[in-house]
């Protein structure tokens, strides 16, 4: 019996409007505004943002958005992006936890214990929208009067305009909290976030009810990286949108015939982010 996990399908690449690109989470104005600066001298579109359609004739962006906010604020007609459908089997939804670093555990939770329509809790609880386990053992559930994912999601993100003001946040996939402690520089405490469902994601966009930034975990199989496709083609104003689709597609066809594309089936670390 082949044990080999089945190969992803080839990636859908596409050229499609920046206008019609709607995020369902902030921009981080930390890595953003850097962004814009870097893109505006860049040759190449390194890691296409990855989307979804919706039924409105737009398109939910589920990673990138940071991307897809700099090409907006450069005035960039086009963009490239890799389309996906939570329908297909190739992605999955999860959440990331927040790991937060160089911060006082104390000032932490009377910083939280200030916020308006905030409870802190002693513990876990069934209806918290998150929960914050301190290195030193201690755990609190966030409970606010939501009663919506959209009440939900502004909630959250005061919460992590907190933190994101007064300390250093990383994102992990690591639930171990013995993990986190060695693997992060000085960790305080750990943010675990409730699960969201794809419609979630979609409501989001379409409805400006914006998630935080880096809670949203999206698993693409088959994810196109390292694609170096010229961002001189997307700043074209000129080109009609169909031309420069059909060009994308005789690259990417060059690309195949010259054995310039490589699929790995295995799950990897890169190193130079």
């Amino acid at each position: 019996m082949n044990s080999n996990p089945p190969s992803a399908p080839p990636p859908d690449l596409r050229i499609l409007p920046t206008a019609r690109l709607r995020a369902h989470e902030e921009h981080d104005s930390q890595r953003s505004q850097p962004l814009v600066e870097r893109l505006r001298r860049e040759q190449f579109v390194i890691n296409p943002p990855i989307v979804a359609p919706m039924d409105n004739g737009e398109y939910v962006i589920l990673d990138g958005a940071n991307r897809c906010y700099a090409f907006a604020e450069l005035g960039y007609p086009h963009s490239l992006v890799q389309v996906v459908s939570y329908q297909d089997g190739t992605v999955e939804l999860g959440t990331w936890q927040h790991v937060i670093g160089q911060w006082d555990a104390d000032e932490f939770i009377q910083q939280l214990d200030q916020m308006p329509d905030i409870e802190l809790t002693e513990g876990q609880h069934k209806n918290a929208i998150a929960h914050v386990l301190f290195r030193d053992g201690r755990e609190l559930a966030l409970r606010a009067p939501v009663a919506t994912t959209h009440e939900r999601n502004a909630a959250l993100r005061h919460v992590v305009q907190i933190y994101q003001q007064n300390a250093v946040l990383h994102r992990t996939a690591v639930a171990e909290p013995e993990r986190i402690w060695t693997l992060f520089p000085d960790p305080v405490a750990l943010v675990f976030f409730p699960h969201y469902r794809p419609s979630d994601i979609i409501a989001a966009a379409k409805e400006n009810a914006f998630l935080p930034p880096g809670i949203s975990r999206h698993i693409v199989h088959g994810r196109a990286i390292r694609v170096n496709y010229p961002i001189e083609r997307l700043r074209d104003t000129a080109t009609p949108l169909s031309q420069k689709n059909n060009a994308l597609q005789s690259w990417i066809q060059q690309k195949v015939a010259n054995r310039q594309v490589r699929y790995y089936a295995e799950a990897t670390y890169q190193f130079d982010e």
